[in-house]
């Protein structure tokens, strides 16, 4: 058996007093089906929908959309902030006092959130839960952002005088 394949919409005739289907598309025979031209056809269409609906079209009630945060900036600042050596600078220079484990990654989201979308510290805390993805980096509290700084301030001369000229040339 040869089966055809096409895309239709249901059109209400009202002199008819019936639904008619229009074709919108013949993809022809389904043995010959260009599947690249049905994903380009999908990916044209996704950008007219917000990412949670191409989804739960497409999964249907076997997933759902849960949240979508930016990473690209984050990422690239986290690369930034490690090809320069402030991630183990200042992890050195923290070294041996009582503090949180996670305080280099705090401080670096505070310095990401400040050059990336600049925020109070307070607000910070919220922008990391839900807006952003910080690497090795989960939610923080206000009390933890406060800590951090409090931390960062007692070593800052130290991390910009070991900091400074690090710079890689291109």
């Amino acid at each position: 058996m040869v089966r055809y394949l096409q895309l239709a919409h249901n059109e209400w005739d009202a002199d008819a007093g019936c639904s008619k289907a229009r074709v919108l598309d013949n993809f022809g025979r389904e043995d010959q089906l260009d599947r690249g031209g049905v994903a380009r056809l999908i990916r044209s269409l996704s950008r007219l929908v917000e990412p949670g609906q191409v989804l739960e079209a497409s999964a249907g009630d076997e997933l759902a959309f849960v949240e979508s945060k930016a990473m690209g900036g984050a990422w690239v600042l986290d690369q930034l902030w490690a090809k320069v050596g402030i991630d183990k600078t200042l992890g050195g220079l923290l070294k041996g006092r009582r503090l949180d484990p996670r305080t280099e990654r705090i401080v670096f989201a505070l310095v990401a959130n400040r050059a990336l979308e600049p925020l109070s510290k307070l607000a910070a805390t919220r922008w990391v839960a839900e807006r952003v993805v910080i690497p090795d980096l989960g939610e923080v509290d206000d009390d933890a952002c406060y800590r951090a700084m409090d931390r960062l301030l007692e070593v800052e001369d130290d991390l910009a005088r070991r900091c400074t000229g690090r710079w890689p040339t291109c």
